[in-house]
């Protein structure tokens, strides 16, 4: 999963009825163009303005359609992930403008569009990432089509090996779902929510003595083995929802599942949580990501587990500038906030973090991660909490201001100062992939979500 551009690849690395365009889809440029959302000059503005970009990069690939999820310098062309479309809509919610609204539906009915539409399964699944429009790939094959392809199956995204399906990736897109019900009031999204409830019950239940919800499935549809502390954390919130929308209480009982999972990977001396299992029995203790200590706060809403914030605030925290070995920031900037793991603390500078890649920064700020941290520590809202997620938020907008100028969408350039990178250097996740100054959807999504005090991972 590299090219030799360089491409960023996501954390989650692997391996009906109601279908019409919706809201505001007819037009392509539902809910404002980019220049629109960028007008203005707010940071928040313009943030929204780049997401607009990345849904409307191929405007001659029709109006169903996702938004792509890195510009085009990260070397995975037209790569829209599930998972950032699912924090598109919501970071679209959160703005509670019309126009938000109308973009965040027409995302809601390109993932119906996807779910209904596989190529190979009719079982409610979504792919890790799809095409959403045409290339040339590295090895000068053309990959021709937008996100719906001659046929009217949705373009899952082959080349780059994104066909499996991850419980979390699956989870995201049925808590933006679940959004979307809650605000059109319209069944196809519940629908569309429950179809992918259902499928991650089937798939992912398991007997092993940690319990909770497996991984997912690879692209050969064969289950894989680990459970994270991430993904059952995502079904706290999606199973919860969905029991609150449906009134079955099922869903409260597989949301108790997800949870029990969740509190078992607790370290209380610690005060963090470890990432999950690799075989169902022993508990995984390295590497410690961050997201298991932000998301876990969010979507349990429990004193007794928020010392996990202060952990990552600490113990992940970074300060990235040019001074630093491998650091790409530009002379006399400074960015704070926190990295992806405690592995990427101790990443082999000396070695590249994958093929085609560069080295990675010890330093490297992951903006996404900070923005998780800023949302919760507001929500948390301890004496100094808010200041401290001022300051984050302060880093994501001056990186937003001043990383990633150039770059591009569908070979359209983006608005300026539109968009936040995923990291201000490259940096080492630990998980066998790494992060990249690269304008993404999903960083930005999660600095509207924290700069509007949305929580998205609350039933």
């Amino acid at each position: 999963m590299v090219g030799r551009q360089g491409p960023v690849v996501g954390r989650r690395s692997l391996i009906g009825a109601g279908l019409g365009v919706g809201v505001g889809a007819a037009v392509f440029g539902a809910g404002g163009s980019a220049a629109a959302y960028a007008a203005g000059g707010s940071a928040r503005r313009r943030g929204l303005g780049f997401l607009a970009a990345a849904m409307d990069g191929y405007p001659d690939q029709g109006s169903v359609r996702l938004a792509q999820s890195y510009s085009d310098q990260a070397g995975l062309f037209s790569t829209a992930f599930t998972y950032d479309n699912a924090l598109a809509v919501l970071a679209q919610l959160a703005g509670r403008t019309a126009g938000g609204l109308g973009r965040a539906v027409v995302l809601g009915d390109a993932l119906l569009y996807a779910q209904e539409h596989d190529p190979v399964y009719d079982d409610g699944r979504l792919r890790q990432a799809y095409n959403v429009g045409p290339y040339t790939f590295f090895d000068g094959s053309l990959q021709p089509d937008g996100f719906v392809r001659a046929d009217g199956t949705a373009n899952v995204g082959t080349q780059f090996g994104f066909t499996g399906t991850a419980v979390g990736d699956m989870a995201w897109a049925g808590i933006a779902l679940s959004a979307l019900a809650r605000r059109t009031g319209a069944r196809r999204f519940l629908e569309g929510a429950v179809r992918i409830g259902t499928w991650i019950d089937r798939v992912g239940l398991t007997d092993e003595p940690l319990g909770g919800y497996k991984f997912g499935v690879n692209g050969a549809d064969e289950k894989l083995p680990f459970t994270s502390t991430e993904h059952n954390t995502d079904l706290v919130c999606l199973f919860g929802r969905l029991a609150l929308l449906t009134g079955d209480r099922v869903w409260r009982e597989r949301r108790a599942r997800a949870e029990a999972f969740v509190k078992k990977m607790w370290e209380p001396a610690g005060g963090f949580f470890y990432t999950g299992t690799n075989d169902g029995v022993t508990v995984n203790k390295s590497p410690i990501p961050e997201d298991t200590q932000t998301w876990t706060h969010l979507a349990l809403d429990s004193r007794s587990y928020s010392r996990s914030l202060d952990w990552a605030a600490v113990e992940l925290a970074v300060v990235d500038h040019a001074g630093r070995r491998n650091s790409t920031v530009p002379t006399g900037q400074t960015y704070e906030g926190v990295t992806f793991s405690s592995a990427s603390l101790v990443a082999n500078e000396d070695a590249p973090i994958a093929e085609f890649q560069p080295k990675p920064d010890r330093s490297g700020v992951w903006f996404e991660g900070t923005a998780h941290l800023a949302l919760a520590l507001r929500d948390r809202s301890r004496a100094g909490d808010e200041t401290r997620a001022r300051r984050l938020v302060a880093s994501i907008e001056r990186a937003q201001d001043l990383l990633g100028a150039g770059q591009t969408v569908g070979g359209h350039a983006l608005p300026e100062r539109s968009g936040v990178v995923s990291a201000s250097s490259p940096l080492d996740t630990g998980f066998g992939f790494g992060y990249y100054p690269y304008r993404h959807v999903g960083a930005t999504a999660w600095y509207l979500l924290a700069a509007t005090r949305t929580n998205p991972l609350r039933a």
